[in-house]
């Protein structure tokens, strides 16, 4: 017993091994009645890929509780648990289990992350425990008697190799390399998609509140109007692209896996980043505003005024995209990584604004008056220096981190 249990602090699973010679002609009932001769212990190694404690680490940095369920051995399931880096100051065994009311069991389950010895009935009551206290349970497994757990869980991940056609079918996804660090990379992935959404509707939110706002100040103040179907139509031609391209081009945040998972009650978008798109698209209307009231005041043709202040609010729109690129304020962070196909989006902009307010024939269409170089630059970087006020805003409506 001491030798197979040193054997099992090794991570070994421990076979007994004994022989039997029967002489008679009928066999026995049953392998008992043999005159078995003890021959001695197999201990059988499977080592954890190379990946897994790292696995496990970000698991842990992300806030994501990692449990292993086994029907090895105690001493077997807290070796292999504490090479993979899960804590394993408690073991729970299948007895444990059976002994336990219901209260007692959800109060151990909170507690404990290694289970050994455990029936397939037992991982089903697991997951369930786990469920009643709130958790998001993925599951993984490719055993048959895997498959009602895999079923119960909210997420249900089965090997795809090495698993049973039952466990794939009661699964909702399917690992083709049996990698658990795919699990991880895919949480990662699930991290990022949701983020990139939630920028990007913030972006929506913050781009539409100037041409709105441009549309109502001339009403209000009775002067030329600003923008046509035709600006809006431009307009749109600039916003779907960055929704559509530049937000879901956006890599991974290093920091997506560095806090914890959000609440199951959180929306996409907090009443908090509403409040901040809001004020970010009052203050590229600000902006815009101020250009076209300017350049009213300067006695400047209605077409001429409405050239700059068109430029003006591109480049504004220009700075919502890169301020919308991050909720977290910081110049640095908004110009780093920037993807490559979002600069194509932005120099394309560019390019249809020169050719819209430079050549004649399409600036009439627009019914805009050409301006000099000087006042199309001076236009054009009143709407990117947007971007100062912008990081400020979002600095001031940042959530504290504590």
């Amino acid at each position: 017993a001491r030798q197979a249990e040193r054997m099992a602090d090794q991570g070994l699973r421990v076979l007994g091994v004994a022989r039997a010679i029967h002489h008679g002609e009928a066999w026995p009932e049953i392998q008992h009645d043999f005159d078995f001769q003890w021959v001695g212990l197999v201990g059988l190694s499977d080592p954890l890929r190379p990946e897994v404690p790292a696995a496990v680490a970000r698991c842990r940095r992300a806030g994501i509780r990692v449990i292993m369920i086994t029907g090895d051995h105690p001493r077997t399931a807290r070796a292999i648990a504490a090479r993979a880096g899960i804590d394993h100051g408690q073991v729970i065994t299948g007895a444990d289990l059976v002994a336990w009311s219901e209260v007692e069991m959800a109060q151990r389950v909170a507690q404990a992350n290694v289970f050994a010895r455990v029936t397939p009935a037992q991982k089903l009551a697991l997951v369930e425990a786990l469920k009643a206290q709130g958790d998001i349970v993925a599951m993984t497994g490719d055993g048959v008697n895997d498959a009602p757990a895999l079923k119960a869980a909210h997420i249900g991940i089965a090997m795809g190799k090495r698993g049973t056609d039952v466990a794939r079918e009661a699964a909702a996804l399917v690992l083709l390399e049996d990698d658990f660090a795919a699990i991880v990379t895919a949480i990662g992935l699930g991290r990022r998609i949701y983020a990139n959404l939630r920028q990007a509707l913030v972006y929506t939110i913050a781009v539409h509140v100037p041409t709105i706002g441009l549309s109502m100040l001339p009403l209000l103040l009775g002067l030329p109007l600003v923008l046509a179907p035709v600006h809006i139509a431009f307009l749109e031609l600039v916003i779907d692209p960055a929704c559509s391209i530049v937000f879901e081009a956006e890599q991974a945040d290093s920091q997506f896996m560095d806090g914890p998972p959000r609440r199951q009650s959180e929306t996409l978008v907090s009443d908090r980043q509403l409040f901040t798109s809001v004020l970010l698209g009052t203050v590229a209307t600000a902006v815009a505003s101020g250009q076209y009231l300017w350049a009213t005041a300067q006695g400047m043709a209605p077409d001429a005024a409405r050239a700059m202040t068109f430029i003006a609010l591109i480049g504004a729109n220009g700075a919502l995209i890169l301020a919308s690129r991050s909720p977290r304020p910081g110049l640095v962070r908004l110009f780093s990584g920037f993807p490559r196909v979002g600069l194509w989006v932005l120099v394309a902009a560019l390019a249809g604004l020169v050719l819209v307010t430079t050549v004649p024939p399409l600036a009439q269409i627009f019914a805009f008056k050409t301006l000099p170089w000087a006042r199309w630059l001076m236009a054009f970087g009143v709407g990117l220096a947007t971007l100062i006020p912008l990081e400020m805003v979002k600095h001031l409506t940042a959530r504290p981190v504590t």
